[in-house]
């Protein structure tokens, strides 16, 4: 199999894979939203999706290790068809009721949140079958991510808007078909003598896992930091940035142009850090790249500038970010043994979603107590420190020892 192969199967059923799920993060909740009129039970059926995955992801570890995350990955993948694509069905019957739809929703979370750490725990062995350094894999995989988040997007909505959300879930349905069939032609199989062949209970191989995670001062660090930007991050898009665009009068236009600006720009600093990032010094450039992503997003609408320094702003701090994800996923993969890493990577990854669902409700009660300027500056400090801690943490300066060439991590599959 050519060298290339790995890679580009991988990458290719990352995009259909993200492609698919920014579809059904457009039409389930717009197909609920118009067939019940309920905006409560949209957001019950939002949650519905993300509590399983998040839960599901989290507990998947072992099992990655122990089967190895490509035939989760297909597994999945493929049970994802019919969970999926039997709401449309059932739908043209007449015989989805909302409870009905929410264990069917429930089932999709459930694995997709598996299916995804799959992905993910692949990447140290694709990485080693291309012949690539993991920080141009994950360059890769960011590229890929944000092209979704921007184009498929998009697509996603024009799809609704044309074929109803009901239809668009066919495509999202097919979509986790071909993502497990590039999967299983191209991903590396399992070498010879990486079998799981102790008797290992569950709970035990799930034990260790979050006892190297704990144990690790950097995986913590990492995990810890994530997660508070991560739910710095959902507060500024759910509501920080609706309720600035409504004030000024720009309406969902300027929403869509920021956003579309920002991930356009990310796009761009994932290719070029996937090419560059393996020979930039990893702290120094984490450090500068979270300067220009983090706080000056918050502080430019706190400001009320005229949009053109809004998106200004939205360029630098998107192709910024672009250097983030290569970085931190490398340093990831490299500490931890081929063994645990199905285990400490969905640990991990689960850990930093857990703020997550606070996000949208810390911006709302962080607007109405105190008014949208002081809160868009308070998150913007907070996001400042939260960031800039590597420079004041000793556990950080770990992040720029690299293993040495004939030593490469990898993981079985």
């Amino acid at each position: 199999m050519s060298r290339r192969v790995p890679l580009v199967g991988w990458l290719a059923a990352e995009t259909i894979s993200l492609t698919g799920t920014r579809i059904s993060m457009v039409a389930i909740p717009w197909f609920v939203l118009t067939t019940t009129g309920s905006a409560a039970q949209t957001g019950l059926v939002a949650f519905a999706e993300m509590a399983p995955y998040v839960g599901a992801k989290a507990l998947s570890g072992p099992l990655l290790d122990r089967i190895g995350p490509r035939r989760v990955c297909v597994a999945t993948d493929a049970a994802s068809v019919a969970a999926v694509g039997v709401i449309p069905l059932l739908h043209a019957l007449h015989l989805l009721p909302f409870p009905l739809l929410l264990v069917l929703v429930a089932i999709a979370g459930a694995l997709r949140g598996p299916a995804d750490g799959a992905k993910w725990a692949l990447v140290p062995s694709v990485a080693e079958a291309a012949g690539a350094p993991l920080e141009r894999v994950t360059g890769l995989a960011g590229a890929v991510e944000r092209l979704a988040g921007t184009v498929g997007a998009a697509v996603a909505g024009l799809l609704v808007a044309a074929v109803g959300p009901a239809q668009a879930l066919v495509l999202d349905a097919a979509s986790f078909g071909v993502s497990a069939l590039l999967i299983g032609l191209t991903a590396p199989h399992r070498r010879s003598g990486t079998e799981a062949s102790d008797d290992t209970p569950y709970l035990a191989r799930l034990r260790e896992g979050l006892m190297f995670l704990r144990h690790d001062r950097v995986l913590v660090a990492i995990t810890a930091m994530v997660a508070v930007t991560n739910l710095f991050d959902l507060a500024y898009a759910t509501v920080l940035v609706p309720v600035w665009a409504k004030e000024t009068g720009g309406g969902p236009a300027a929403i869509g142009l920021l956003f579309a600006t920002f991930g356009g720009a990310a796009v761009v600093g994932s290719v070029v850090a996937a090419t560059y990032a393996e020979r930039l010094p990893r702290r120094l450039t984490y450090l500068i790249a979270f300067l220009l992503v983090g706080a000056p997003r918050f502080l430019v609408l706190a400001v009320d500038l005229p949009i053109a320094a809004v998106l200004t702003v939205a360029v630098i701090a998107g192709f910024s970010t672009g250097f983030i994800n290569p970085i931190l996923g490398a340093v990831i993969f490299e500490r931890i043994p081929e063994a645990l890493v199905g285990r400490v990577t969905s640990l991990s990854t689960s850990l930093c979603w857990a703020l997550v669902p606070f996000g949208g409700l810390l911006g709302g009660v962080a607007v109405t107590a105190i008014g949208l300027a002081p809160a868009l500056a308070v998150f913007g400090a907070a996001y400042l420190v939260a960031t800039t801690l590597p420079a004041l943490l000793p556990q950080w300066r770990e992040i720029d020892r690299r293993p040495e060439p004939s030593t490469p991590v990898t993981a079985g599959v």
